[in-house]
C-alpha cells in the first residue's frame, strides 16, 4: 500500500530526499509521516504532516528535515539536510486514513557515514 524510496549512503553533512507513494487502495488520507528505527532502538517519529499541511518534527531533526506532501498524487516526502551519523536507521513512511486505519511502508535504509 505504501512504497518508499530514496534511502542510501551519504557522508555526514550531506542530504537525502525520501519519497513515499500511497496506493489508490487508500482512499482518504489524513496524516502522513516518517518514522525511523536505529539498530537496538525503538521506532521513533521523525516528522508528520496533516492533510491541512500542519507539520511536526522530532526534536533531533528540527531545523534540518522538512516534510511535505502532495495530496493529488498521494505522496509524502522527507528532505533531510545536514545529516548526522545518528540519523542512520531504517525510515518508514506512515499513513493514517480517514477511518483511522494505519499503513506502513516497507522501510528504506539511510546510512550516514562520518
Amino acid at each position: 500500500q505504501l512504497q518508499a524510496s530514496g534511502g542510501g549512503l551519504v557522508l555526514a553533512g550531506g542530504s537525502l530526499r525520501l519519497s513515499c507513494a500511497a496506493s489508490g487502495m487508500i482512499f482518504y488520507i489524513n496524516n502522513m509521516g516518517w518514522y525511523r528505527q536505529a539498530p537496538g532502538k525503538q521506532r521513533e517519529l521523525v516528522a508528520s504532516i496533516t492533510n491541512g499541511f500542519s507539520t511536526s518534527y522530532g526534536d533531533s531533526v528540527k531545523g534540518r528535515f522538512a516534510i511535505s506532501r502532495d495530496n493529488a498524487e498521494k505522496m509524502v516526502y522527507l528532505q533531510m539536510n545536514s545529516l548526522k551519523p545518528e540519523d542512520t536507521g531504517v525510515y518508514y513512511c506512515h499513513v493514517l486514513d480517514g477511518i483511522d486505519s494505519t499503513y506502513w511502508g516497507q522501510g528504506t535504509q539511510v546510512t550516514v557515514s562520518s
